[in-house]
C-alpha cells in the first residue's frame, strides 16, 4: 500500500547566481520554488519545503539543508536524489536524503552553521568561476594575509555582533552570537574565510570579510575589532563584500543519542 505522508530531511546544494535568493518570492526564480516545483512532479501532489536558513540572491550553498512534507510518496529516501535529478535545473541538485522525525525542523534545530567566502584575489577574472566568487583585484600580501588572520581571532567568542548587520534590516531580539572558529588561508590565486558560529545576523559574514580586507589594506587598525564590536554601530565596521563570494557551507544539529 502507498504511504500516505512522508517526511524527509534532505540536503541540496545550489549555485546562487541565478536565484534571487532561497524562499519563494511572487514572480521570482528561487530554490524553494525550484524544489517545490520537481518534488510535486515527482510525487504527483503537492509538497512542502522548509529551509534551514534564507539565503539572498546570488549566494550559494555547498550544504543545505531542508525538511520535504508529502501527502504521500512511494520513493524511498535513498532513491530521492536520483529520482529527482532529471527535474531540476542543472543549477540544483539534492545530494542525500533520509526519512525524519515529526519533530525535526531544518530551521529551528539547527545549533550551529557554517559560512564559506571565496575571494579571487588577482587582476584577471577568471570566467570559470564567474559568479563564484569576488574578484578582487587589489593585491593583498602575506603581512596584509596575516594580519587578517590575527584580527579574525577576535571574532572568536561570544559578542554582540550589531557593528556586523546590515542597516535598515530587521533587527532580532538578541544580536548576540558566539563564534567558535574563523579561519583565512590563501590557496593560489583565492583568499577563502571560513566561519563558524551558532548562528548570523543578517549579512554578518559578508561585512566581516569586508571588514578584514580593510584590514589588510591599512584602511582599518589591525586591533578594532573589539572596539568595533563594542560600539554596536554599523558605520564603525567595514564594506559589506558582494554577495557572490558567499556559501553556506555546513550545517550543524544536535547529535541524537545512540538507544541502547
Amino acid at each position: 500500500m502507498q504511504p500516505l505522508y512522508q517526511r524527509y530531511k534532505a540536503t541540496v546544494r545550489y549555485v546562487g547566481t541565478g536565484f534571487h535568493g532561497f524562499q519563494v518570492q511572487p514572480g521570482q526564480r528561487t530554490v524553494q520554488g525550484e524544489l517545490c516545483r520537481a518534488l510535486s512532479e515527482l510525487f504527483g501532489c503537492p509538497a512542502k519545503v522548509t529551509g534551514c536558513s534564507r539565503t539572498d540572491s546570488g549566494v550559494h550553498a555547498n550544504e543545505f539543508v531542508i525538511r520535504i512534507d508529502a501527502e504521500r510518496s512511494s520513493v524511498p529516501p535513498e532513491k530521492l536524489p536520483v529520482a529527482l535529478a532529471e527535474k531540476l535545473p542543472p543549477d540544483l541538485a539534492l545530494i542525500s536524503a533520509e526519512e525524519c522525525s515529526e519533530d525535526f525542523h531544518p530551521r529551528y534545530g539547527v545549533c550551529g552553521k557554517q559560512y564559506l567566502y571565496r575571494v579571487r584575489n588577482c587582476a584577471v577574472r577568471d570566467p570559470f568561476l564567474y559568479g563564484r566568487v569576488w574578484l578582487f583585484p587589489r593585491r593583498i600580501d602575506d603581512s596584509g594575509l596575516d594580519r587578517m588572520r590575527r584580527a579574525a581571532r577576535d571574532f572568536i567568542g561570544k559578542h554582540d555582533f550589531t557593528s556586523f548587520m546590515s542597516s535598515g534590516s530587521d533587527t532580532p531580539d538578541d544580536t548576540v552570537r558566539t563564534v567558535t572558529a574563523f579561519s583565512v588561508e590563501r590557496e593560489g590565486e583565492e583568499i577563502r574565510f571560513t566561519v563558524r558560529a551558532d548562528g548570523f545576523l543578517y549579512n554578518m559574514v559578508r561585512i566581516m570579510v569586508g571588514t578584514l580586507l580593510e584590514i589588510a589594506q591599512g584602511k582599518i587598525p589591525e586591533d578594532a575589532i573589539g572596539a568595533i564590536l563594542a560600539a554596536k554601530d554599523r558605520a564603525k565596521a567595514g564594506m559589506t563584500a558582494p554577495p557572490e563570494g558567499l556559501y553556506l557551507d555546513r550545517v550543524f544539529y544536535p547529535e541524537i543519542p545512540e538507544k541502547r
